[in-house]
C-alpha cells in the first residue's frame, strides 16, 4: 500500500501538459490499461450535442490506420482480448486488459485505436447509425427507466453543458460528419486531458514505452467546464412522457452541492443506502413500496450518476461529475397504482428528512457500506478506474477515504447532513407511460391516487396509505407537460 501511495502522489504533480499517470503495479499475470480523456458531452459544441460521444465511439471500434476494425477484432480474437470505450459529461474512458503475454501486442492494437485512428468514412458510418439506434430504439424505445432517468437530468440542466444527452440528439446527429469528429479530436485528444491508468504485472520499462507513446499527443490545455449551478426548482415541475407501455416508470430529484471530497459526501452516501441501495433489498424505499405493498420491483435512491443500472448492481467508474443530483429511482410500477407509488416515495423522502434515520439503522447501514467499498473494487480494473476517480476529485483510495470517514460519521452526521442537503419537494419529476393525460388528470385531482390490492393489509399499512394517497405533489397544471416519446432527445 505504501509503495501505491508513493505513485499515486507524484501522479498529482505533473510536468506541465504531461499526462498523468495512476499506476498499480502489482505481481497479476493480468494487465489492465484505462487511458481517460477528461472530456465528455460538456464539451460538445452547442450545436453538436453527442460529438464527444460519436468521437470516443469511433476511436473504439473504428479501428486503425493501418487495420480495419475487422482485423481489429481479429488480431484480439486469440488474447481473449478487447477494446471497450464509454463516455459521460466530463470523462471518456478507453479501457482493455490481457495476459502479460500478449501485452505488447494488445497494446500496440489499443495504442493505435487511440493515436492513429483509421478515420474512415464507412466506419463512420457505422458507428454514427450505431448511436442513432442506441438514442432511439435502444434508450427511448426500449429502457423506459433509464429513459426518465436521462430525460430528468436533462430537465435539471436545460441551458447548461450538462443539459443534454450523452449520446446527443437525433438531429444533430444526422447532420454530422467525419471532419466534426476529427477537429474535436484534435481540439480534445491531448495530454492536458489525459490520465494514463495501469495495472497489473508490467515492467517499469513498458510503462515507460506507454508514457512515451502517448507524449506524440498534442500538449493542449485542460477542458474547463461550466460549473455555474443549475437554476435552483423553485416549485415541483413534471414532464410525462407518453409512451405505449405496460408500466409507468419515475424517477425524481434535484441538483445537490455535495460530491466526493466534499465533508458531507460520506453522511449522503449512508442516507442514499438506507433510503434505497442500488439493487438491494434492505432500502426503506424498497421495504415500503415493494415488499409491504408490492408495488413494483425496485426504489432506489442515488446521489451520484448511476447509468445503465437496468443491467450492473454496481457503476462504472470513471463517470467524474463535478455536479450530481439527488434523485429516486421507482421502477416499474402498473398504471392504477402509478400516482400512489410516486406519493408512497415522496412520502418516504419526507419522513427521512423530518425523522432522520434511527440509531440501529444508522449502524447496519454504516457497516454495510464500509464492507460494500470492497466489492466496488473487486476486480483490478475497477480499482484503478476508482484510483482514476479519486485523482480527478482530489481525494485519496477511495476504499481509504470512505472508510476512514464512515468510521468517524455518527447517526447524528447523518441526519444533520440529511437536513441540510436533501428535501421531499420542489422537485423535477418525470414519468414514462401511457395514456399519459390521464395520469395527469388523476394527479392533479383532489381526489387522490388511492392503491389496489389483490388481498388484505394490516390496519397499519390502510392507515397510512389514507396519508399517501393525498400526499401533495405541489404541481399545478401549468407544472406539467407532455411529451411524446418520440420527440424526446431529438431536437
Amino acid at each position: 500500500m505504501k509503495r501505491f501511495v508513493l505513485l499515486f502522489t507524484v501522479s498529482l504533480l505533473p510536468l506541465a501538459a504531461a499526462p498523468r499517470v495512476v499506476a498499480l503495479p502489482g505481481k497479476s499475470p493480468l494487465v489492465t490499461l484505462r487511458f481517460v480523456f477528461t472530456t465528455g458531452a460538456a464539451s460538445d459544441p452547442a450545436t453538436q450535442p453527442g460529438l464527444a460521444h460519436l468521437t470516443g465511439e469511433l476511436l473504439g471500434s473504428g479501428g486503425t490506420k493501418d487495420l480495419t476494425y475487422k482485423q481489429m477484432l481479429d488480431a484480439l480474437y486469440p488474447m481473449a482480448s478487447s477494446v471497450g470505450v464509454y463516455s459521460d459529461k466530463e470523462m471518456t474512458t478507453f479501457v482493455g486488459g490481457t495476459h502479460v503475454d500478449n501485452l505488447d501486442a494488445f497494446y500496440s492494437v489499443m495504442r493505435d485505436a487511440i493515436l492513429h485512428p483509421g478515420w474512415r468514412a464507412d466506419d463512420f458510418t457505422r458507428v454514427k447509425d450505431d448511436t442513432l439506434n442506441a438514442l432511439r430504439v435502444s434508450l427511448r424505445g426500449n429502457n423506459d427507466e433509464e429513459l426518465a432517468k436521462e430525460a430528468m437530468y436533462n430537465e435539471i440542466y436545460r441551458g447548461r453543458p450538462y443539459g443534454h444527452e450523452n449520446l446527443g440528439t437525433g438531429a444533430a446527429l444526422e447532420k454530422m460528419t467525419l471532419a466534426d469528429v476529427q477537429a474535436f479530436y484534435k481540439a480534445h485528444y491531448t495530454q492536458a486531458n489525459l490520465i494514463i491508468g495501469i495495472a497489473g504485472g508490467y515492467t517499469p520499462e513498458f510503462l515507460e514505452k506507454v508514457k512515451k507513446d502517448f507524449a506524440a499527443l498534442p500538449a493542449g490545455t485542460p477542458d474547463k467546464f461550466d460549473m455555474k449551478v443549475p437554476e435552483p426548482v423553485q416549485r415541483s415541475r413534471m414532464t410525462l412522457i407518453e409512451k405505449d407501455t405496460r408500466s409507468v416508470a419515475w424517477s425524481f430529484g434535484y441538483p445537490i452541492s455535495v460530491k466526493r471530497g466534499d465533508p458531507d459526501y460520506p453522511a449522503l452516501l449512508v442516507a442514499q443506502s438506507y433510503l434505497g441501495q442500488h439493487r438491494e433489498s434492505a432500502g426503506r424505499l424498497f421495504i415500503r413500496l415493494r415488499e409491504v405493498r408490492g408495488l413494483n420491483y425496485g426504489d432506489y435512491a442515488y446521489v451520484e450518476y448511476f447509468p445503465r443500472g437496468m443491467n450492473r448492481t454496481e457503476p462504472d467508474p470513471n463517470l467524474g461529475r463535478h455536479q450530481q443530483i439527488f434523485q429516486i429511482w421507482v421502477r416499474p410500477v402498473e398504471p392504477p397504482n402509478a400516482g400512489f407509488a410516486l406519493r408512497a416515495a415522496m412520502f418516504e423522502m419526507n419522513k427521512l428528512v423530518k425523522e432522520g434515520i434511527p440509531e440501529a439503522d444508522f449502524q447496519r447501514t454504516r457497516g454495510f457500506l464500509s464492507k460494500f467499498v470492497n466489492v466496488l473494487t473487486k476486480s483490478k480494473s475497477a480499482e484503478l478506474g476508482y484510483a482514476i476517480d479519486s485523482l480527478y476529485y482530489g481525494i485519496p483510495n477511495y476504499n481509504e477515504y470512505l472508510k476512514t470517514n464512515l468510521a468517524k460519521l455518527t447517526a447524528a452526521d447523518v441526519n444533520r447532513a440529511i437536513r441540510k442537503h436533501l428535501r421531499a419537494g420542489n422537485l423535477v419529476i418525470v414519468g414514462v407511460g401511457k395514456d399519459a393525460s390521464a395520469l395527469q388528470t388523476k394527479l392533479l385531482s383532489s381526489e387522490g391516487t388511492s392503491i389496489q390490492y389483490n388481498s388484505a393489509k394490516p390496519k397499519d399499512v390502510m392507515d397510512e396509505d389514507k396519508l399517501i394517497e393525498r400526499w401533495p405533489l405541489g404541481l399545478k397544471p401549468l407544472d406539467i407537460k407532455i411529451v411524446p416519446a418520440d420527440s424526446v432527445f431529438e431536437n
